[in-house]
């Protein structure tokens, strides 16, 4: 019940908070004005970008553009302005620092240190770690089914939730994968698909949670919870690409599945008597420590690490909690299942 309760403070304190779309560091007129020293000139202090060198008229002046920007600065869509709110921004905050002053944020984003082109090194470390995990997961998951637990005839599981798992598995290793690509380089597209997969896998992972806590095994049943979730994550999702890329709104969608779903999956561990249910109650603690640093929001240590990086550093461990039960499960229902047919 107490945990119930911290839950929904949460959630509530996250609706409560209001929205903040424009960032301080954009009205910083040191910071402005050094915007428009370097789209002029092209420098950054010591620091000068060749691609930035075009006349008037926005032609390159050393030659065509293929070879004042390089290649892979092209694919990441690192541009002439894109470097040069970067180089502002460090600039800036270098200032503010030795002035004692705290970090704050430019366009929306906290000033993160680039790594070789990288935006947000870290982020994008974990998620490839969480994605390697979800992949171990799965794959445990479908050598015991297919190799260790007995088969029905036809080589069907005697698992009811089988089919359910594997998409769960699908959409978390796409979720993981363009949240690295995005942590990598924040641009429309990969934000927009980072988000969009974020809420599928959340959407699903809700309905997953009611179809598995309140043992629904029939299609109809089935359909009578998935549909009306489906069409709302569909629409929301259309929302995002066609209408308006809102991030404030996309997160408390994603946050109130969230914590609909630790929820149940917290009053489940609570009634059953299911042998694996302390690992529900560690995903649920672990959850809620997910959901605390979802509202949490605060600048990068060093430039690197924020409350999103430990929220993906918090999902390696949870992923294979979340495997770990759900391989008990599987053996306890074919087990329990089998019993009854001897």
């Amino acid at each position: 019940m107490a945990l119930r309760r911290l839950i929904l403070h949460f959630l509530a304190l996250y609706f409560l908070v209001p929205s903040i779309h424009a960032s301080e560091g954009d009205a910083d007129p040191i910071y402005k004005a050094c915007l428009d020293e370097c789209e002029k000139s092209g420098c950054v202090g010591k620091i000068c970008f060749q691609h930035c060198k075009f006349s008037s008229d926005g032609k390159p002046i050393d030659g065509p553009w293929y070879l004042q920007e390089p290649l892979y600065q092209k694919w990441k869509q690192w541009d002439c302005r894109a470097d040069c709110q970067y180089h502002c921004m460090i600039a800036r905050e270098e200032q503010r620092e030795k002035h004692g002053e705290k970090p704050i944020k430019y366009h929306g984003k906290w000033p993160f240190q680039r790594v070789y082109g990288i935006q947000e090194p870290v982020a994008v470390a974990f998620s490839a770690l969480s994605l390697a995990m979800q992949f171990h997961g799965w794959l445990s998951f479908f050598i015991l089914l297919n190799y260790k637990l007995p088969l029905r005839p036809g080589k069907r599981t005697y698992y009811e939730y089988t089919g359910l798992w594997h998409v769960y598995a699908i959409l978390a290793m796409n979720f993981w994968f363009w949240s690295a690509i995005f942590h990598c380089r924040d641009v429309e597209l990969t934000e927009k698909l980072d988000y969009s997969s974020a809420v599928a896998l959340v959407g699903y992972s809700l309905i997953l949670a009611i179809l598995r806590a309140f043992n629904l095994r029939d299609e109809a049943s089935r359909v009578m919870v998935a549909a009306p979730l489906i069409a709302f994550v569909t629409t929301h999702i259309m929302y995002l690409n066609l209408y308006k890329l809102d991030y404030d709104l996309n997160m408390k969608v994603c946050m109130a599945m969230g914590v609909a779903q630790l929820l149940i999956w917290g009053v489940w561990a609570g009634v059953t008597c299911h042998p694996s249910r302390w690992k529900v109650w560690l995903f649920v603690v672990g959850g809620s420590l997910a959901v605390l640093l979802g509202i949490y929001d605060f600048p990068p240590y060093k430039g690197f690490v924020d409350s999103n990086a430990l929220w993906h550093a918090i999902s390696i461990p949870l992923t294979y909690i979340c495997w770990s039960f759900v391989q008990d499960d599987a053996e306890l229902s074919t087990s329990t299942f089998l019993k009854k047919i001897d």
